[in-house]
């Protein structure tokens, strides 16, 4: 048997490759899958921006009740929740002190009243001896001068009879109107002082809200702005308040200021202490743009920018836009775009560090899940 040459075998398996190669080998091409991103709608500002703000219901009229002196608290008639009626008795102080100075005060004043009657007597001698020429000028001048001095010292005591009186009834703290009583800050044979607060009390029927407001939204607050207010532990019920006092210097150490809210048709369940919260309709129609998450402007060294989207005919992705915007300042909510977006603009919020210019992505709209 003849034994096959080496050449022709390899020639056949060159042929074979070659039909091989010649055969189309089916493959499957899988397209990259897409980013998604969120994104948000530019909105036009309308002009009016509501800012809710939290505080605390009190009364339209509390009252810190206390002593125009000092002293020692005798007694104390009033409880946490009394009523009171106008006129009826708060508290007393220890009156021994302002009774004995009223004592002293009568007593110099009886002394007086007769030292003068003794000079007015002594001048109208001396008086009519210098008619008969039996004194001289200077002891009619002096005699004259000394009842003169008498009736002052009268006046001066009389001044200081008047004080002692009052004082004396400055021991004693009555209710200025019908009121309830909120706290009783003091003990009974206490000592107190001036102005120190022996009683807090609610008068009336109105309520106020106290609310504080950033430095950042306190220009946009003014004196006789309508607001709706909510009580929490009323469930959902709205009121009607109107701001009634704006101040003008922040609290302590914070940058917010006290505005109060007086509302309108106030409920008799609502209590002072109970948490409350403001909604306040801002014009922000001076404002040179739309505002934007903060989390959406970039920035690198040709600048601030945004990433917007150009939609594709499917609707459900886009394309990426680098878009150079100018921000005119902060906000609370974002930073203001004074210029490189539009209303209806589709803008980028996250991510913003992993896409770039021109790339291919599937919207994701903030909001959904």
């Amino acid at each position: 048997m003849k034994k096959k040459s080496p050449l022709i075998l390899g020639c056949v398996f060159l042929i074979l490759l070659v039909f091989a190669g010649c055969r189309e080998v089916p493959h499957e091409v899988q397209e990259p899958e897409l980013r998604p991103v969120r994104y948000i709608e530019v909105q036009a500002d309308e002009g009016l921006r509501v800012r809710t703000f939290t505080g605390l219901a009190r009364a339209g009229m509390a009252s810190r009740m206390s002593f125009r002196v000092s002293g020692t608290l005798q007694k104390l008639h009033v409880r946490v929740g009394d009523v009171l009626e106008k006129g009826q008795l708060i508290a007393e102080l220890d009156a021994t002190d302002f009774q004995l100075k009223l004592q002293e005060a009568e007593a110099a004043l009886s002394r007086a009243q007769a030292q003068a009657r003794n000079a007015e007597a002594i001048y109208g001698r001396v008086q009519a001896l210098y008619e008969r020429r039996n004194a001289s000028r200077s002891e009619l001048d002096a005699a004259r001068t000394g009842a003169e001095s008498a009736e002052a010292a009268v006046r001066s005591i009389e001044n200081q009879l008047a004080l002692a009186r009052r004082q004396l009834t400055y021991a004693r703290l009555e209710a200025p109107d019908r009121c309830a009583v909120a706290a009783v800050p003091v003990e009974k044979n206490e000592n107190v002082g001036a102005g120190q607060a022996v009683a807090v009390i609610n008068c009336g029927t109105g309520v106020d809200v106290r609310i504080a407001v950033p430095a950042i939204h306190i220009s946009g607050v003014r004196e006789g702005m309508p607001v709706k207010v909510r009580v929490d532990a009323l469930g959902n019920g709205e009121y009607t308040g109107i701001i009634t006092e704006v101040g003008v210097s922040s609290m302590g150490l914070e940058t917010t200021f006290p505005v109060t809210v007086r509302l309108e048709d106030p409920d008799v369940r609502i209590l002072p202490g109970m948490a409350a919260e403001v909604d306040v309709s801002m014009d922000v129609s001076s404002s040179r743009g739309p505002v934007v998450p903060f989390r959406s402007v970039g920035e690198d060294g040709k600048g601030r920018f945004v990433y917007s989207l150009d939609l594709m005919e499917d609707g459900e992705t886009a394309r990426v836009r680098r878009q150079a915007v100018e921000v005119a300042g902060i906000r609370a909510d974002g930073l203001e775009i004074a210029e490189g977006l539009q209303p209806g603009d589709l803008l980028v919020t996250a991510g913003i560090a992993h896409i770039h210019d021109g790339l291919r992505v599937k919207l994701w709209k903030e909001g959904r899940p």
